[in-house]
């Protein structure tokens, strides 16, 4: 079942025009149309489908594009797009879909004690209890949030973020995730496979078993009306008389695509919903060519508080490396994430929980894995445990994965820590030769991760492995970040002194006061003003979901919630 049309039934006017398919561009889109609204959605990337995404290490090479400080590196739209800066590295997704496609499925809420703080607007922080709270339950049910069943096999990987929990005296239970465990139709009627358990959920799942936007959200869109076109990159917008003038450019190698790139469709509103880095670099672009917005653009972006380090080579058995087409030959592994410790219940300031989770190595860049994480170890790694003994079990660990392979011995016996936190969101987008660049001098120095790293030894010394910080400071002098969870950039505010948007992302039409655009919304992890220390997915689109509730109410538009039963 394809989703998106050839691009030669694509009109030059619609009434509302959706940029952008992950949470906020598919909730919009499905949503709206639901209303009775005629919806374009245009996505940058292709639509891929399980059995499409990489399962070997040229295929992820091949789906994978970098953006760095000299130029673009890869195919304009490859999966996995890497955003490379001095300071922080962004990862998102790219394909029908956006980064629900390579994420780790994880939906859990946002402390409430975070839409306290003065950043967000009031007219928001009112809506915490009421329409935000439906928010997060709409989202919920559409996105078949679940945990792991307790009649599936017990997971290495757990029982030791288990055991690392206890041993912390730290709070911890399993991960709500978005992944189907059982044969059947969701509940927009799209048949779904249960989970394989091969942990390769960051690379695209390949058994129809994760529930990305693409089995839900898109094709309630679809079924109630709208038009979806892939590999139409949008560059800016302008005003024009009454409508909005949408500027893109096919990417596709259709005979329309080569005939005529450009185009500009015209639409009555316009969602932006391309994500933290797309929405901002359009706005950017988009004031450049005249479009009045706030100073604010760019500003208030956050890494999450994202930290990522390694237990390696531990005294028990981890089974983290996904299997993917083998998934059947070999253990389970599991979701890519399965586990949460979450200290956020045990702290007095917010600002200073915690939550960790496991991950998995996937196996499109398994064989590397016994080599690689050999060499992070020896050139930055923190050996817990002492002792003749230890040693040798652990060199000979070591001998058997580079001999055997990455399904044995030392890095069958490792684990990715996966964190998230909160940095004080004060790094800065800005537009430097038509590309998006990230400035944040010294993110890596901000004490959250150094309480993160000192956290994460004491966990790695209980499972009596060796502790390796951010891989990437092993092998560079200074210490980037890396988050898969960008926010901020449009920040909402209450007026346009503050922020981007309004608590509604209406996009303010100056640089003071509370003006805005007819017609023109951000939905996305953009709006958000600061770190949110959770996986950011189930916020987001619980943030939608209140928008275009609110976009709803004003237009006397009546949104149809039911589902099938």
């Amino acid at each position: 079942m394809r989703l998106s049309a050839p691009i030669s039934a694509i009109k030059e006017q619609y009434q509302i025009v959706v940029i952008g398919s992950g949470y906020g561009g598919s909730i919009a889109a499905s949503r709206l149309a639901r209303a009775g609204q005629e919806v374009c959605l245009l996505e940058r990337g292709r639509e891929l489908w399980p059995g499409d995404y990489p399962d070997g290490e040229l295929a992820l090479a091949k789906e994978t594009q970098l953006h760095t400080p000299l130029g673009h590196i890869g195919e304009k739209t490859a999966l996995n797009e890497y955003h490379v800066n001095d300071e922080m590295t962004v990862l998102v997704g790219c394909g029908l879909g956006g980064t629900s496609l390579i994420n780790g499925n994880v939906a859990l809420r946002t402390d409430p004690r975070i839409f306290e703080h003065p950043d967000w607007p009031q007219a928001f922080r009112d809506d915490v209890p009421t329409r935000l709270a439906r928010g997060y339950d709409l989202a919920e049910q559409m996105l078949g949030t679940t945990t792991y069943p307790d009649s599936f096999p017990v997971l290495p990987k757990f029982e030791a973020l288990q055991k690392t929990a206890v041993s912390l005296n730290a709070n911890y239970y399993p991960a709500p995730v978005n992944v189907t465990f059982h044969d059947g139709l969701n509940v927009v009627g799209v048949p779904q496979k249960a989970c394989k358990l091969c942990g390769d959920c960051m690379t695209g799942c390949n058994y129809h078993a994760k529930n990305t936007t693409l089995m839900n959200y898109l094709p309630d869109a679809k079924n109630h009306g709208a038009h979806i076109f892939t590999e139409v990159e949008v560059h800016h917008l302008e005003r024009g008389a009454g409508q909005w003038l949408v500027h893109c450019r096919l990417l596709g190698d259709s005979d329309e695509a080569q005939a005529q790139p450009e185009r500009i469709i015209q639409a009555e509103l316009v969602i932006l919903a391309a994500g933290t880095i797309g929405s901002t670099k359009i706005l950017f672009r988009s004031r450049q060519a005249g479009l009045p917005v706030s100073a604010m653009l760019g500003q208030h972006f956050s890494g999450n508080g994202d930290v990522g380090a390694l237990a390696y080579n531990n005294d028990q058995p981890i089974n983290a490396v996904g299997t993917g087409a083998k998934a059947d030959e070999k253990p389970p592994v599991g979701p890519l994430i399965n586990g949460v410790i979450d200290t956020r219940p045990q702290v007095e300031k917010w600002e200073e929980g915690l939550v960790i989770q496991e991950g998995t190595f996937p196996s499109a860049a398994a064989l590397p894995l016994a080599k690689g994480l050999k060499v992070m170890a020896a050139a930055a790694g923190q050996d817990t445990d002492k002792g003749l003994l230890d040693f040798l079990k652990e060199k000979l660990r070591e001998w058997v994965s580079l001999l055997l392979g990455p399904y044995r011995g030392a890095v069958q016996h490792s684990l990715i820590w996966l964190v998230m936190t909160h940095d004080d969101s004060r790094g800065q987008l800005v537009l430097q030769d038509d590309r998006l660049r990230i400035e944040w001098p010294d993110i890596g120095e901000q004490p959250f991760a150094r309480r993160v790293n000192e956290f994460l030894r004491r966990g790695t010394a209980v499972l009596g492995g060796t502790f390796v910080s951010n891989p990437l400071w092993s092998l560079l002098a200074a210490r980037p970040m890396v988050t898969a969870h960008p926010l901020g950039g449009c920040p909402m505010g209450e007026a346009a002194s503050g922020g981007v948007v309004n608590h509604k992302g209406q996009v303010f039409s100056g640089e003071a006061g509370t003006a805005v655009h007819d017609g023109l919304y951000v939905w996305d992890g953009s709006t958000i003003p600061h770190s949110i220390g959770v996986n950011v997915l189930l916020t987001i689109s619980a943030m939608t979901e209140r928008a275009v509730s609110l976009l709803a109410e004003e237009r006397g538009w009546r949104i149809d919630y039911r589902l099938r039963p």
